[in-house]
């Protein structure tokens, strides 16, 4: 267990790692890297298969789109709401216990997901594995910046982030090969084999860690911002799924959430042993590094979902195809995201993060050009372009916000660093998808005329729905106006998503650092030094 050094005292003489832990710094880090790519992969596989699920059975389970939605969303929910307390928890009773768990419950999850029955199973289990899910993500990054010393974390985040690429790489494609060639289950229970390898390497390799001095948990605190958390996310998916945010169904659990995290901030401030020091968002570099990643997956999340239906329904392209199509994206990530810490060196994290947020914008802006002969290579490149900006976004803001913790407290800082993203990336597919939804009924109403009455508006709930049931009564005459009405719908909402990230990328320009000047770390030393009797726990 790393030994916390005193806030006050200059620059310590030895190395705060372990040396045990110090020489297997890479193997943990590459574990840690697959226990990340299996809970991001599954999201990645998700989007290619939303159509192949909605198909009637035994192709599919006959999903409607407010239920692929809870598909999703129910794995957010859970995520999101319980991110903040598993973080929490792993700091107090240990990181590798909160991953061993987590991993657990997520494999057991993704097993039950599988042979779901119902789309309604299938929202229970992607619940359940939501709930392993948020064990692992906080976890993960909590115990890399306990195994590196404070001058290998940037490069070591910018790695960690780069296997996001990588998931996003090989999910999709991984997901089109697998719905090629078996049943839609597959795309689950692939998750399996992988779950076990991690865990055995997991116990084998890392380390545990947690922080010395937790103090009394807070009991209340960690209630009221699960309750806050679950009440807010739900109160957005609803939101989304309604295409409207002014009923009371929606409107309830938006403000009671907003209410209860009110009071959970006020608690904070005022209790002697709070779970949260919200004193860090007084921080101009903190608060801003969050509001960074909320944005940006506030943009790219509503683009991601409604880009699997542009490219298989409108361009007709395969599973396979769609996640093929995404590989620039996820190469741009895994090449830059671990160099981005040699751009914030020369550059300074402002310029940097900012250029990215702009790059983003522009990509997503792209999209309002994306027609039904948009040539291939042309939207490789703004996957391309898009996948360079996050590059050169997640590692620069994650450093800022872990860096700014004490490392004893890793798991709640990448515990809030997570949750703004799953936040963000809820309201993202809500705010965005109401917004696709609106301008997608209002551009088909008038092609439905000629369609019986009682179909009508089954039939112009989504693009999916209109061209299941011009396939049903022969209706071939609505497929033409269902593909316009998409694209239309979809370029408002990319100008959508682009101002959005454009607003990051001033907020990152206005308060992130400038160029500084690197600290002086001390080296470690050439031999190994002695182990003390504490750290025979590790492995």
């Amino acid at each position: 267990m790393p030994e916390p050094s005193a806030p006050s005292a200059p620059a310590p003489a030895q190395p705060r790692v372990p040396e045990a832990v110090h020489r297997r710094r890479w193997a943990v880090l590459g574990v840690l890297m697959l226990s990340l790519l299996i809970v991001v992969l599954d999201n990645s596989i998700l989007n290619v298969a939303v159509k192949t699920i909605s198909s009637p059975a035994p192709t599919g389970l006959g999903a409607t789109q407010s239920e692929l939605e809870w598909a999703i969303n129910s794995y957010t929910l859970v995520f999101a709401g319980l991110l903040f307390a598993s973080g929490l928890l792993g700091d107090r009773l240990g990181r590798k216990r909160s991953l061993l768990f987590g991993l657990t419950v997520f494999g057991l999850g993704s097993a039950l997901a599988a042979f779901s029955g119902s789309p309604g199973e299938l929202v229970a289990y992607r619940a359940v594995m939501g709930l392993g899910a948020a064990f692992v993500m906080p976890a993960t990054l909590a115990v890399l910046m306990n195994v590196f010393e404070r001058d290998e974390q940037p490069k070591a985040i910018g790695i960690w982030a780069g296997s996001v690429g990588l998931a996003i790489a090989v999910g999709p494609i991984t997901g089109g090969v697998l719905l090629e060639h078996f049943w839609w289950g597959s795309i689950f229970l692939v998750n399996v084999p992988v779950v076990l390898l991690a865990l055995g390497l997991m116990a084998w390799l890392v380390p545990e860690s947690k922080d010395p001095a937790p103090g009394r948990i807070d009991l209340v605190g960690v209630g009221l911002s699960v309750l806050g958390l679950v009440l807010l996310v739900y109160g957005i998916i609803r939101g989304g799924e309604r295409a409207s945010f002014t009923e009371a169904g929606v409107l309830v659990p938006v403000l009671a959430g907003l209410a209860v995290l009110t009071a959970f901030v006020l608690y904070e401030k005022r209790t002697d042993h709070p779970a949260l020091d919200v004193s860090y968002f007084r921080k101009p570099v903190f608060s801003a590094a969050v509001a960074a990643i909320a944005l940006v997956f506030f943009a790219l999340m509503g683009v991601t979902f409604f880009s699997a239906f542009y490219l298989q329904s409108v361009r007709g392209y395969s599973a396979l195809d769609s996640g093929l199509l995404l590989l620039p994206l996820a190469l741009a990530q895994m090449v830059f995201a671990p160099r981005a810490r040699l751009a914030v060196e020369r550059f300074g994290a402002r310029a940097v993060c900012a250029t990215g947020m702009t790059a983003v914008a522009l990509g997503l802006g792209a999209f309002a050009l994306f027609d039904a002969d948009t040539p291939v290579w042309m939207m490789a490149l703004v996957f391309l372009v898009q996948g360079a900006g996050m590059a050169h976004i997640m590692p620069p803001v994650t450093v800022a916000i872990m860096q700014t913790l004490p490392r004893e407290k890793a798991g709640s800082g990448s515990a809030i660093n997570n949750t703004f993203r799953q936040v963000g990336g809820a309201l993202g597919v809500a705010v965005l998808g109401s917004v696709l939804s609106s301008v997608y009924r209002g551009e088909i109403e008038g092609h439905l005329g000629a369609l019986p009455p009682a179909v009508r508006t089954t039939a112009g709930e989504s693009l999916e729905a209109t061209l299941a049931v011009a396939e049903k009564l022969g209706a071939r005459d609505l497929v033409a106006p269902a593909h316009q009405a998409f694209l239309d719908a979809m370029h408002v909402t990319a100008y959508a998503s682009a101002a959005i990230a454009a607003v990051g990328a001033v907020v990152v320009a206005a308060f992130l650092p400038g160029r500084t000047r690197p600290a002086t770390v001390p080296p470690r030393p050439t031999a190994p030094e002695p182990r003390e009797p504490a750290e025979a726990t590790h492995g």
